[in-house]
């Protein structure tokens, strides 16, 4: 073993207890073995700050905590799960009683150790020393992510896996991450098969439903998960990927049943709490969304897990409720949180938002018409996301429910929805942000409708062989209304067609040039998730060094997959 895995005179720990005479057994059994710095909380709450800020090379935490719903899991998941555990940090969970599904669940974790109590600091000692083994064991495939250098690391861990050396399952978990977040579906999807070959887990049958749904077959995806839920009912973020799928479907009520259940396998994930809860608001069952945002605004608003788009969502609450007080305490938060990153333009839209609301609750009319009407003129700037178009458009609904004549209001809402109105879900869901407003909600849909008719009309010059016409329409529709499913339409077709254009280079500059100035290639909107682009189920965490690759496709080489491998 080397010395790098049990020298641990500069290694520093954190130990996460709610009962004193273990927490202190902990740190006395960790100081024995030569750790260096030992850090220790009482509360899960704590240790999420902690952990967030700090950076930590073993983390010893129970699983069960007195007064708390929450246990070490879920904490664990958490983090794992946004990506906030850097790669050697070794987290070992530590229970008074053994059962399969509590080892079963840790394992699925990738948790690094589990220890049921009581156990011998020998025991403990062994834990750590192999788990920073195999942190040292794979130090080159994370060195070259750190450094950037994707396609070797994919390489490292291909040849890892093939060739069955130490820690080869990890090594594929790690390689397939890689391909997904490159927008490489197939090979993703190649690896996570031949994992579940090899030896079935269900880490990898959800990774293959990652791939299915990230490559544009939500059906499939859910094919998938349904088989996977089937043999394992109690894995919740297999859950947290079916409701992804079904609301990308527009089926908000089936999604919000799977939200459902994810929240009660785990009731105190804050990320869980958030999409449970936004999808309840937006669906129509306001109370039980305003609910469930409050309750992870408890337990989360100091967290890097929190969403502070939920402090809209409670103030339009507050406000239909004429709670004051409740108002306030709305911007006060977000305020709290805009002093931590006040050079923060999402949070500074957010506040914008939310301070108008206050300003309608005030009855100060024309300074809340005044704000709306500049937001209004931004709705076709490059960083006007639908975040962004659906509180606008919520505030424009609050002040025509109280008979605030905004005259520009039907153009707005037009302009709104031939922006984003780019699928089913995300029109379904800029629609529910009228609520109380039914013919603004028309005219989203209508809207919709009118994006689809623009996009048949060019795809007739393409099936009269002139995919060139075609392009050139949609890339008029698409400067005048800046919407993204025209322009990845465009992008398509100068993929597919690409020996029956004349003019393509140029043809791919222009239509590359509104992609990446637009962001059309980001076509998820997760709720909840301030991080999805990073933090999704089934994901390994990578190192602190990786950056998503700037275009599809940028690892160029194809590494062959052999599934028996």
């Amino acid at each position: 073993m080397s010395k790098s895995s049990t020298d641990l005179s500069d290694a520093r720990a954190l130990v996460i207890s709610s009962n004193p005479q273990s927490r202190s057994t902990l740190v006395a059994q960790l100081r024995q073995f030569g750790m260096g710095t030992v850090a220790q909380c009482s509360r899960l709450s704590d240790a999420r700050r902690k952990l967030e800020i700090g950076a930590f090379d073993v983390v010893l935490c129970e699983h069960h905590f007195e007064r708390e719903t929450m246990s070490g899991q879920d904490l664990l998941d958490d983090l794992r799960r946004n990506h906030l555990l850097p790669f050697y940090t070794v987290f070992i969970l530590i229970a008074s009683e053994a059962s399969y599904s509590m080892v079963a669940e840790a394992a699925e974790s990738a948790l690094d150790a589990y220890l049921i109590k009581p156990f011998k600091t020998s025991a403990l000692a062994e834990r750590i020393f192999l788990a920073r083994l195999r942190k040292s064991v794979l130090q080159e495939i994370f060195s070259a992510i750190e450094a950037q250098q994707l396609e070797r690391a994919v390489r490292l861990c291909l040849e890892r896996f093939e060739s069955k050396q130490a820690y080869w399952l990890y090594a594929a978990r790690i390689g397939a991450e890689l391909l997904l977040r490159a927008g490489r579906f197939t090979e993703a999807q190649q690896l996570y098969e031949a994992v579940v070959q090899a030896k079935t887990l269900p880490w990898a049958r959800l990774g293959v439903a990652r791939t299915q749904l990230d490559a544009g077959y939500p059906q499939r995806a859910l094919t998938t998960l349904q088989s996977l839920i089937e043999t394992d009912p109690g894995y919740a973020d297999a859950y947290d990927l079916m409701g992804r799928a079904q609301f990308e479907q527009g089926h908000f009520d089936l999604a919000l049943s799977t939200f459902q259940m994810a929240t009660r396998l785990t009731p105190d994930s804050v990320k869980r709490l958030l999409k449970h809860g936004m999808m309840a608001f937006y669906a129509g069952q306001r109370e039980v969304g305003i609910e469930l945002l409050d309750r992870a605004t408890r337990i989360g608003l100091d967290s890097k897990l929190y969403d502070p788009q939920a402090l809209v969502l409670l103030a339009l609450a507050r406000l239909k409720n004429e709670d004051t007080r409740g108002l306030q305490r709305c911007a006060e938060q977000l305020n709290r949180l805009r002093q931590r990153s006040p050079d923060s333009t999402r949070l500074l839209r957010l506040s914008d938002a939310l301070h108008t609301l206050q300003l309608i609750k005030e009855q100060q009319t024309a300074r809340a018409l005044e704000n709306v009407r500049r937001m209004a003129k931004t709705i076709l700037d490059p960083d006007f996301d639908f975040e962004s178009a659906s509180n606008l458009l919520a505030l424009i609904t609050q002040l025509a429910v109280r008979s605030i004549q905004l005259y520009e209001v039907d153009a707005a809402v037009d302009v709104l929805g031939l922006r984003f109105c780019t699928s089913r879900a995300l029109t379904e869901l800029l629609a529910c942000a009228a609520a109380g407003r039914p013919e603004f909600a028309e005219r989203i849909h209508a809207a919709h409708t009118q994006v689809l008719k623009l996009s048949e009309q060019a795809m007739t010059q393409s099936l009269k062989g002139n995919p060139r016409g075609t392009v050139l329409m949609l890339l008029d529709a698409a400067q005048s209304t800046r919407n993204g499913k025209l322009i990845e339409s465009a992008h398509q077709v100068l993929l597919h067609r690409a020996d029956q254009i004349e003019d393509l280079p140029a043809l791919q500059q222009q239509v590359q040039a509104m992609r990446e100035l637009y962001h059309t290639q980001q076509t998820h909107i997760s709720l909840g998730d301030q991080t999805s682009a990073a933090a999704s189920a089934s994901g390994v965490a990578l190192p602190v060094g990786y950056k998503p690759p700037s275009t599809v496709g940028l690892l160029s080489s194809q590494p062959q997959i052999h599934p028996g491998a």
